[in-house]
Parts: C-alpha cells; sequence; structure tokens
C-alpha cells in the first residue's frame, strides 16, 4: 500500500507521484529540513509544536494526512510551486547521493504534476 498524488482531471493518462507511506514521510521530513523545521516536533508528527508557528508556502502538503483529509487546490498548488522549484535550485544532480538524488526526482515529479493541476484548475488528489 502507498498513497498517490494526482490531478483531480479525470485523466486516467495524467503524471502522479506516489510513495510508499514511510517514504512519503522520509520526503516531507526532508522538506521540512527544508524549509527549517523538524517535521518530528510537529503535533502529529510525534511532537507538541503547533502549526501555527510555520510559515511555509508547503504548509498544505506538509500539515496534511496521509491518506484523508481534503484535496489541495489550484491556489495552493499555485503557491507551493515556486518553492519547491527554489528546493530543487539548491541541489546540483552532480553533487548529490542516491538519497538525496530520490527526492529530488519526487520534488520533480511532484511539480509536473502541482503544474497540471494549476493549468486544468483541478484539485491535488491524495489518494
Amino acid at each position: 500500500m502507498g498513497l498517490m498524488l494526482f490531478p483531480g482531471d479525470d485523466d486516467v493518462a495524467s503524471p502522479d507521484v506516489s510513495w510508499s507511506y514511510t517514504g512519503f514521510n522520509m520526503f516531507r521530513t526532508w522538506l521540512a529540513q527544508a524549509e527549517g523545521f523538524t517535521l518530528a516536533e510537529m503535533d502529529g508528527f510525534g511532537g507538541d509544536r503547533q502549526w501555527a508557528g510555520v510559515s511555509t508556502a508547503l504548509l498544505p502538503l506538509l500539515h496534511h494526512p496521509d491518506d484523508d483529509g481534503p484535496d489541495l487546490t489550484p491556489a495552493q498548488c499555485t503557491a507551493m510551486l515556486p518553492t519547491l522549484k527554489a528546493i530543487l535550485d539548491r541541489h546540483h544532480p552532480d553533487d548529490i547521493g542516491p538519497a538525496l538524488q530520490g527526492h529530488i526526482e519526487d520534488i520533480s515529479q511532484l511539480v509536473t504534476v502541482l503544474r497540471i493541476c494549476v493549468d486544468k484548475d483541478v484539485d491535488l488528489i491524495f489518494g
């Protein structure tokens, strides 16, 4: 079992991005670290730090239940794109190891999916 994020455009040929639940947690842990905080310290992830004190455009993705909760709107997708692109731009492909390369590939796939959501004005579905 795992988690798949995909555009709510009813097009089975649209790209998606998927992880195991463990892989998704590792990805979000890495994204949170890139944004300057530790996911394990957050309420809902084993800690007691409240999300109200966190300022990042990635909040809708980072503070989202793994397999439940609301879909993300095109506006939320639009807001996340610049931050994800900035994280991508920080890493040169020749300077990274295999684990980081996997996260970079995940971000690239997620950016592709988010762009479709924005272009087609559809939600990002967690399924």
